[in-house]
């Protein structure tokens, strides 16, 4: 049934073009003033109305940008320029540099053509940064920023919306293979296990006031990577989609609204009783479908600046997602003593980083989503202690860098909580046409290209009756060696217990298999039936297996 059309979006007009405009130095020093005072990037962000990244690249640039205003005083940067312009005009006017024939004003200035090297150099100097859209983003909007929450509450009142029916959509960029800046000056770090450094993927995140995250999309270079081969994509931690220039099109929003959004919006709202009546907030992309719509969902356009997944929640995640990177490289070097970090590195598949970012949301406790959207609806963010969306980003940069100490290796041992912010705000740069066009070159390893089943028919795959018995004689094993191995009998049985409570699933699931292949025998014993019965699909069997992991509480306990 094709799902009923409702009005068009609230909004869709010609897109305006931004005005560029530059800081003066003495804004960006008042700016540096309040970190060196203590106050955190995301609250100084969110007083100057500007993205998080922003206060982060005026920080790196502090000793340039204040050895500028010590030298020219509080002078703006054109000024700056145009002063040393003119003394240098007033040296060859007063015969330094002596020109051939008079000398009047009422002359033609000489055109200047400056070289590529030149350029570049000067733009340097002065920290001239036109090609980055970040500022321009950064600065635009905030107008319509600082106003819309009037505008919002007026639609809340006038809806009837509750905090559960309010949604906001945004989408961002994650280098899933990036390794630190400092990793990258070093020989080894060039090595074959260092590839995939471009290696991006497009998440589409999705949350409601009332902290409920919803299963992010992702957007991968191929649909069948090798190291997902056997894994059944509609039970992914992710709702996979892909696009050969890994890009967010106006086709894939359309299957993410219809095939992800609506299924879980609709089947989150039936368990809390309420209607299925929302609004999807969402940001005005190119990308944006103009036909977007549905019964029952409203779709609002916000400023870039008020976008409450943009209020810090997404940089938790990649905090969090760079921890939890490390993690696995500790728990890998814990297995074996003497891998290397590139071998460790050259095993790390996308199926790996799928583990990642489940890992990743199931640490974002609900308080700490919900307060994300404290500057757009302050009404319905609850007082919840330690979610504070700066104190939680800190507290997992701390602990990544505290784990890069354990991983070793140069690059990792002297990683200091700068280099890892280094590392995040790549994740937000945007992608090249030429990044998009080496991508599936720089795959970082073969592994990752298409998979050619018809090259391997005979390879058993997926979860056979085989391979289940062989995962529960193994943890069997496991609570043996652990019975008679460790001394301390109390937290053998806890460590026996939780072995059979993971493992319960997978026993049922292997009796089931058990029963259809000995009822399959016996059929086939019958000649009358022989013909007409057939193996039975261990693969559909499977739907047995719940689709997510039985809720435990979050390593994670700062969050």
């Amino acid at each position: 049934m094709s799902p009923k059309l409702s009005a068009p979006l609230v909004y869709f007009g010609p897109k305006l073009k931004r005005k560029r405009k530059v800081m003066p130095l003495y804004e960006k020093v008042k700016i540096l003033n309040l970190l060196r005072d203590g106050k955190t990037f995301s609250a100084v962000a969110r007083c100057y109305g500007l993205n998080e990244s922003t206060i982060r690249s005026i920080k790196k640039e502090e000793a340039n940008i204040r050895s500028t205003v010590a030298i020219n005083g509080s002078q703006t940067l054109k000024r700056v320029v145009n002063t040393r312009n003119n003394a240098h005009r007033g040296k060859e006017d007063n015969g330094t540099n002596p020109q051939p024939g008079p000398s009047t004003s009422s002359e033609e200035p000489i055109e200047f053509l400056a070289s590529k090297g030149w350029f570049d150099r000067f733009r340097k100097r002065y920290q001239l940064k036109s090609v980055s859209p970040h500022w321009e983003s950064a600065s635009a909007d905030v107008e319509a920023a600082r106003k819309y929450p009037e505008t919002f509450k007026a639609l809340i009142e006038e809806k009837g919306y509750k905090p559960e029916q309010v949604f906001n959509m945004n989408e961002t960029g994650l280098f899933w293979k990036k390794i630190p800046t400092r990793m990258l000056l070093k020989e080894e770090a060039r090595a074959p296990e260092f590839k995939g450094q471009n290696d991006r993927v497009v998440l589409i995140m999705c949350c409601n006031a009332a902290g409920f995250l919803m299963k992010p999309a992702l957007i991968y270079k191929s649909a069948n990577p090798r190291s997902l081969k056997s894994k059944d994509k509609n039970l992914l931690p992710v709702f996979w989609m892909h696009n050969s220039k890994v890009s967010l099109t106006k086709p894939l929003v359309a299957e993410w609204f219809h095939e992800s959004f609506l299924p879980q919006a609709k089947s989150y709202l039936s368990e809390k009783g309420l209607d299925f009546n929302i609004c999807l907030m969402m940001d005005n992309v190119s990308s944006l479908p103009l036909n977007l719509s549905y019964e029952g969902v409203r779709i609002e356009i916000l400023p870039a600046n008020i976008q409450p997944l943009d209020q810090g929640l997404i940089w938790i995640f990649k905090a969090l997602y760079a921890r939890n990177v490390m993690q696995q490289l500790v728990n890998a070097r814990d297995t074996e003593e003497n891998v290397s970090v590139g071998e460790l590195w050259k095993n790390f598949n996308i199926a790996t980083a799928l583990q990642v970012i489940q890992i990743c949301l199931q640490e974002l406790k609900p308080g700490t989503v919900s307060a994300c959207w404290k500057k757009l609806w302050p009404e319905c963010v609850p007082e919840v202690e330690g979610s504070s969306t700066d104190e939680v980003q800190r507290l997992a940069v701390d602990k990544a860098v505290k784990l890069a100490e354990l991983v070793g290796g140069e690059g990792f041992r002297n990683m200091t909580p700068d280099d890892l912010n280094d590392l995040l705000e790549t994740h937000s740069n945007p992608m090249t046409d030429d990044d998009s066009a080496h991508l599936p070159k720089q795959a970082g390893e073969e592994a990752e290209q298409e998979a050619d089943t018809s090259q391997e028919e005979d390879e058993v795959e997926g979860l056979s009756l085989e391979r289940l018995s062989v995962m529960v004689k193994t943890a069997k094993d496991l609570q043996g060696m652990v019975d008679a191995w460790d001394p301390n009998m109390v937290r053998a049985l806890q460590f026996k217990s939780a072995i059979d409570s993971a493992m319960q699933t997978y026993r049922t699931l292997l009796t089931t298999m058990k029963k259809q292949r000995e009822k399959f025998t016996v059929t086939q014993d019958k000649p009358t039936s022989a013909s007409s019965e057939e193996a039975p699909d261990y693969q559909e069997l499977l739907a047995l297996l719940p689709s997510e992991a039985p809720e435990e509480e979050a390593s994670y306990e700062e969050l």
